[in-house]
């Protein structure tokens, strides 16, 4: 039921001596009576989605809640509420800043259970009140209103614009068939300018946002040449939806008569001996199939399906269905290519100018046109998977390799794809079914060699339809990609000559026989000193090109760079980083549009008037050494961070409390930190009855981060062996490693981005498990000359190098050559 329930017919005599009734009891609640300030004291009335005019009546929903227990309130008092419609209809239970200022006293009549729980209750509002103060916001709000008199006053003018909008209402009543003419008749005998602007604001359906800024008018003149444009806005559209139904009707009407005339032609071409439309074009279709080059079993497939189309009535069911599979056939590449380009010095030149770094992938591609120029029969085309955070190039970098083979580039999303069909397609049998997306996108392509690239593979789901990267197997798998079969062509379609190239953010969702049947090529995160060189090479050209500017328009150095990725930008790609230089460019381009005066050279210091404040804040070392915190290393997608590790002894009966939103395999480095600790409790001077006597909290700061590895262990051990001797830790070593419980020191993983945020953070030493010495050689070397990394297999080399010495300390045992040669920096091994 729309929200002017005044106008509802009496078509059911019952439901018309209900409504009769129900409008009685709000006519007999009386208005609530100001007090000596002039002002009313009523409970509120939070109106969702809906606004209820003064003198109107609507039927309204209320949910349990503030809402009904106002409503109560006010029928046991026998008096109105005050009606205040939401600014955020989103919000279930709102606070009185959620209301506008302007509502309407209204009178709510007898409440009905509803069969979801909730009530309804016709309303009639009465007259405009405006919110004064809030007096009461709990169990429901109350507050004190003004009612807002309006003037009555009626001139020529104001009679003038309320014939206008009678008229204007009349056209739409006559166009809209859900407005009653009822409701055209009750505006006739409305003299008042602002109980007219009410009442069509109510028949008519404007937009809420338009209802409430109706509401809020206090001038009833100013409101009613408000609602007089919304009218005349809304007869343009019912004018357009007529002409949109004239106009379809013709159609029909047409359709119907070409079908007449149809048959009519075909009965005179027989009388003449001229044959029909339909036979044409089997002879066009058959034509077609001989002059398309098609694998023997296809050519026999498509023979056997025109004979069956010309045995058939032209407007039999079936006719639709075969003529589209004859489509498909015919359009699909069956044997032709394009020539590959195998020039590797060509091919390498495309890749380094689109791409910096990726060496990896690029020397797998090099590698790849190698082969096949040596070898072009023979050579299988190999399954590629890109694996890598967003924004690294991994789509892009596809679309280059095209480019450099000579290959058309097709791609294919594969997220959120849920259904087997969406693979392998639906079997002819269902109405409108189609090939699956592998063969719609071979027939885009219309070379049967193509690149293509499937995209974000790791987001495939799996349910009651099937799982489609089970279907992917035969796609992927160049010992039967050669054969794919498509549930709608049921014919062997020829994969193996394309390229296929898969991209995803993580292989933990992949399942395990499909990433066997990939080559997985890692994509990691940029390093800060490659992000401010493909900004220089491409980034700042292209948003340069694309804002308008030339080159003399706008410098962005070096260090205005690193400023941005440092404290605009937190990503491991480089998306964010051309959003932000965009931005850059755009305020400039701007500035040069208006002719005004501005510094084309933008320095770290005026990033802030461009970008706004930073968004992000670089982790520094620590200030000074301490007792019970040490500085562990960590990665992230984004690259990686230094993350100190506090440790505090208290009173207590042994407990060992571990906080800062931590994942499982942490919290048990933490247990296997202390076990090592305890073993050590002798060597380290560590009083015998402390672990019984006292408790031990071990915090990660940045609690609202979920933190999890195993490559904080070292770091543990350190702080605690640091908290329970009182032995400070040199401010300036960072470390990194897994502890086992007889101290020794494992390999970790995300190396490179470890020594990087080391070196970035101000750290001098870096310990690092000697076995992942290997994983220096992607370091640059300027950080390798800064930092001085020290290889480490046991606990024993940190405590007695990274704490301060005390008293009685065990001394430095001699260390072997092996020992000696490990702690030296890693540029003069």
């Amino acid at each position: 039921m729309k929200n002017n329930e005044w106008m509802a017919r009496d078509d059911d005599e019952d439901y018309a001596s209900s409504l009769h009734q129900r409008t009685d009891e709000l006519y007999r609640i009386p208005n609530s009576q100001p007090d000596d300030t002039g002002l009313i004291e009523c409970p509120v009335l939070a109106l969702r989605d809906l606004v209820v005019f003064p003198r109107m009546i609507s039927p309204i929903f209320i949910q349990p809640g503030p809402s009904l227990l106002a409503i109560q309130e006010a029928q046991f008092n026998d008096m109105t509420v005050i009606g205040l419609p939401q600014k955020n209809a989103e919000i279930e239970v709102p606070d009185p800043e959620d209301l506008l200022p302007i509502g309407v006293e209204i009178a709510v009549g007898r409440l009905l259970n509803m069969p979801d729980g909730n009530n309804s209750a016709l309303v009639q509002g009465r007259r405009r009140v405006e919110v004064i103060e809030v007096i009461q916001r709990e169990p429901f709000i109350v507050v004190r209103a003004k009612p807002i008199i309006e003037a009555s006053a009626i001139n020529s003018r104001i009679e003038a614009l309320m014939r206008a909008t009678r008229n204007l209402f009349e056209k739409c009543v006559q166009l809209d068939r859900s407005l009653p003419e009822e409701a055209q008749l009750f505006s006739m005998n409305i003299t008042e300018p602002g109980w007219l602007a009410d009442m069509v604001a109510t028949a008519v359906s404007f937009p809420i946002k338009q209802r409430q800024a109706l509401l809020i008018l206090r001038d009833p003149i100013e409101r009613l040449r408000k609602v007089n444009t919304l009218l005349a806005q809304e007869l343009d559209v019912l004018r357009l939806e007529d002409e949109i139904q004239e106009r379809v009707q013709t159609e029909v009407d047409r359709s119907q008569r070409e079908f007449y005339l149809r048959e009519q032609m075909k009965a005179i071409q027989n009388e003449l001996g001229e044959g029909d439309i339909w036979s044409r074009e089997m002879a066009e279709l058959r034509l077609k199939i001989e002059r398309k080059e098609l694998p023997e079993e296809v050519n026999k497939q498509a023979l056997k399906e025109i004979e069956r189309l010309s045995q058939m009535q032209s407007l039999a069911p079936e006719v639709g269905i075969i003529r589209t599979y004859m489509d498909w056939i015919l359009e699909l590449p069956w044997v032709e290519s394009t020539e590959d380009n195998l020039d590797v010095r060509h091919a390498q030149r495309i890749l380094e100018k689109h791409h910096y770094g990726l060496k990896r992938a690029k020397e797998r591609i090099l590698e790849y046109i190698a082969v096949l120029s040596l070898h072009p029969k023979k050579h299988k085309q190999p399954i590629l998977c890109f694996v890598g955070p967003p924004g690294t190039g991994k789509t892009s970098l596809g679309k280059s390799i095209a480019q450099a083979l000579g290959r058309k580039f097709v791609r294919v999303s594969l997220g959120g794809v849920r259904d087997e069909a969406e693979i392998r397609g639906h079997r002819r049998t269902y109405i409108g079914a189609l090939p699956g997306r592998v063969i719609q996108t071979m027939k885009r392509a219309g070379t049967i060699n193509p690149l293509f690239m499937l995209d974000e593979i790791d987001k495939l789901g799996a349910d009651f339809r099937g799982d489609p990267s089970a279907a992917l197997l035969e796609v992927l798998d160049p010992e039967q990609n050669h054969a794919f079969s498509d549930h709608y062509l049921e014919l062997p379609y020829n994969l193996s000559q394309a390229l296929f190239i898969t991209t995803a953010n993580s292989l933990n969702s992949i399942p395990a026989a499909l990433i066997d049947r990939m080559e997985v090529i890692d994509f990691p995160g940029y390093i800060e000193e490659e992000k401010i060189e493909i900004a220089r090479r491409f980034l700042i050209p292209r948003q340069m090109e694309e804002s308008g500017l030339a080159d003399q328009d706008m410098l962005l150095g070096e260090k205005a760079i690193r400023k941005i990725i440092e404290e605009y930008t937190y990503e491991a790609g480089v998306r964010n980083l051309e959003r932000e230089i965009g931005r850059v460019c755009r305020k400039i381009a701007r500035k040069k549009s208006e002719k005004k005066t501005y510094i084309s050279s933008i320095t770290p210091e005026l990033l802030e008037k461009h970008l706004g404040a930073p968004q992000y804040y670089l982790s520094i070392a620590e200030r000074e050494d301490e007792s019970g915190v040490a500085t562990a290393v960590a990665w992230t997608e984004n690259g990686g961070e230094i993350m100190p590790v506090e440790v505090l002894i208290v009173e207590g009966k042994g407990n060992l409390q571990i906080t800062g939103q931590i994942g499982e395999i942490m919290q048990e480095s933490a247990q296997a930190a202390l076990s090592y600790i305890k073993s050590r409790q002798k060597e380290l001077g560590i009083p015998v009855d402390i672990f019984e006597k006292a408790d031990i909290h071990i915090h990660i700061p940045e609690g609202a981060i979920p933190k999890d590895g195993p490559s904080a262990g070292i770091t543990m051990a350190t702080a605690l062996a640091s908290a329970l001797t009182g032995r400070k830790v040199y401010k300036d070593i960072g470390m990194t490693g897994e502890i086992t419980l007889r101290g020794k020191i494992l390999p970790v993983g995300g190396v490179r981005e470890k020594v990087l945020a080391a070196h970035r953070s101000g750290l001098k030493r870096l310990y690092l498990p000697e076995r992942n010495v290997k994983d220096l050689v992607d370091v640059p070397k300027k950080v390798r000359m800064d930092l001085k990394v020290i290889p480490v297999v046991h606990m024993d080399q940190i405590i007695k190098n990274a704490l301060h010495p005390v008293s009685g300390a065990i001394k430095p045992e001699k260390r072997n050559k092996k020992e000696a040669h490990a702690s030296v920096p890693l540029d003069h091994q």
